[in-house]
């Protein structure tokens, strides 16, 4: 791991490192010239320098997977597992520092980018233990003699495309069972946050994992090293791909997959809502909605977008919401760990969620909070730290929003919500429905009979009762349009069914793992 000094004013951060592409087993350069990683929180302040990747790059990556894949897949499950196990050991004993960089890179508050690496934990273990669902499951035949399986088998290189605002966990939920089922991968992380990846990488190295299972390219998206990723699905370098992003990219990747034939695991932003009804608990409510909206500075695919109000309960809920928004601690997540809200990403995603400022006026919509970027001219005592170098948004509540207008069910990356008014649950579940990209949503009522309504005739992949709206737990598989299961082996691996004849067939001791165990540089996490 190298690393070196950093800019003198924000030296305290801390060190630059200097990260590489791994492909096949080693640490490499790129054909480009080389990007920096710089702070979200700090633009001065530089996390990591990386080689960025061309095409040549992604095709070497790619013949390395496939090169490692006869091995790979034919090491036991148990031993694959065993793998990931120790991955998740090491970002355990590491988390802190993982945990650290996490904050410098995408903004995130210091608890929230704890949590992430903690779920990245739970993610190992519970990968680890579906070992058990990959082997052979015997399949009664009617014909004697005869012994029929249905056999799960990986489907060779996986391409991975990932999202930026939960740099580890969320790359992970693909990472980890494709190499489980015995596919090698082909990862690009996401441009703003290359370190946190290189750590990840780092853990993967320390244990042992063969060499061109997983490879990592690096670069830039939609102009760069992710345009080639794609390229490879005419190429027929993968046999797999997953990406996570925005509709209109996940849209353009479905259809090369889908041209070549090869299953897409695509993971979508969407629109999330939260109904409250006559009954529900409004102070516990609309606590729920403040953080469902507000948490991650809206910068995670389970923010909550709408929050749809019967009419009864409206102008008390919008008396407890706004008081709760106007509480809201923002600000340098490094020099104030305590803040609630960090900065957004980067500048390109920042310059997206001002301009649906003009969308949410030209809609009608009436502006009840935000609508401005924080600066050192406007500030208040609600926000902490030096902020002239990163990008940090008011918190934005919109008021009065119906399904005609744009606002509502435009998918917003950043800290934003909007508020609607109905005069019936009937209206409320109309509402909501009429999102097809709503992957979750949540009730607040009384009633025990709209509860049971709600679970039912709610349309989103995941449904929240008198809880806030949130994202699935790492063994939930859930789905609405744009979504697999992506947390299942199932999605990694393709079924082969076998008929033998039980009596023709002698029977076959069981062959031992006798890999050699891989030896990588000491990784020197001392230095971070």
């Amino acid at each position: 791991m190298h690393l070196k000094a950093n800019s003198p004013a924000v030296a305290h951060h801390g060190k630059t490192l200097i990260g590489f592409n791994w492909i096949g087993g080693r640490e490499v350069e790129g054909d480009l010239p080389s990007f920096d990683a710089r702070s979200a929180v700090d633009s001065r302040d530089i996390v990591g320098i990386f080689p960025a990747c061309g095409e040549r790059d992604v095709e070497k990556a790619a013949r390395a997977g496939a090169a490692a894949f006869r091995a790979w897949s034919r090491t036991p499950a148990a031993a694959r597992a065993a793998v990931i196990g120790r991955i998740g050991d090491l970002l355990g004993k590491h988390q802190h520092k993982v945990a650290a960089v996490i904050t410098r890179e995408v903004g995130k508050v210091p608890a929230d980018a704890l949590a992430e690496v903690r779920e990245a934990v739970d993610l190992c273990r519970l990968i680890q233990g579906e070992d058990w669902r990959l082997g052979d499951q015997a399949v009664p035949v009617p014909a004697p003699g005869l012994v029929s399986t249905v056999q799960r088998r990986p489907l060779g290189v996986v391409g991975i495309l990932a999202g930026s605002y939960s740099p580890l966990a969320q790359p992970m939920r693909h990472l980890l069972p494709a190499i489980l089922c015995g596919n090698t991968v082909v990862w690009k992380p996401s441009e703003f946050a290359p370190t946190t990846a290189y750590l990840l990488v780092r853990c993967m190295m320390d244990a042992g994992l063969a060499p061109g299972v997983v490879n990592v390219v690096n670069g830039k998206g939609h102009g760069g090293c992710g345009k080639h990723l794609v390229a490879g699905l005419d190429k027929g370098l993968f046999q797999k791909f997953c990406f996570t992003g925005s509709r209109a990219v996940g849209r353009m990747v479905g259809e090369v997959a889908g041209r070549n034939l090869v299953p897409a695991g695509l993971e979508l932003g969407g629109k999330n809502t939260m109904v409250v009804m006559p009954g529900g608990r409004l102070e516990e409510a609309a606590a729920a909605a403040v953080h469902g909206a507000f948490a991650a500075a809206g910068q995670r695919g389970a923010a909550l977008g709408n929050i749809i109000l019967h009419k009864d309960v409206a102008a008390e809920f919008k008396e407890r919401f706004l008081a709760g928004v106007d509480g809201l601690a923002q600000g340098n997540p490094i020099s104030h760990p305590e803040v609630d809200l960090g900065p957004m990403i980067s500048v390109r995603l920042a310059k997206g969620f001002e301009e649906h400022w003009e969308t949410g006026r030209s809609d009608g919509a009436r502006l009840l909070r935000g609508g401005a970027r924080w600066t050192e001219e406007n500030r208040t005592g609600l926000v902490q730290g030096f902020i002239s170098k990163g990008s940090y948004m008011q918190p934005c509540v919109w008021d009065e929003v119906t399904p005609e207008m744009k606002l509502f069910p435009a998918q917003v990356f950043g800290p934003t919500v909007n508020l609607c008014t109905v005069d019936s649950f009937d209206q409320a579940v109309e509402w909501a429905n009429s999102i097809p990209e709503a992957l979750s949503a949540s009730l607040f009522a009384g009633d025990p009979d709209l509860t049971w309504r709600f679970a039912r005739e709610l349309e989103a992949g995941l449904i929240t009762i008198n809880r806030e709206v949130s994202a699935a737990e790492a063994n939930q598989a859930f789905g609405r349009t744009g979504w697999n299961g992506l947390r299942e082996v199932d999605g990694f691996t393709r079924c082969h069914a076998v008929h033998e004849d039980a009596l023709a067939v002698p029977a076959q001791a069981v062959p031992e793992f006798g890999g050699k165990p891989i030896r990588y540089e000491p990784s020197h996490w001392d230095r971070l």
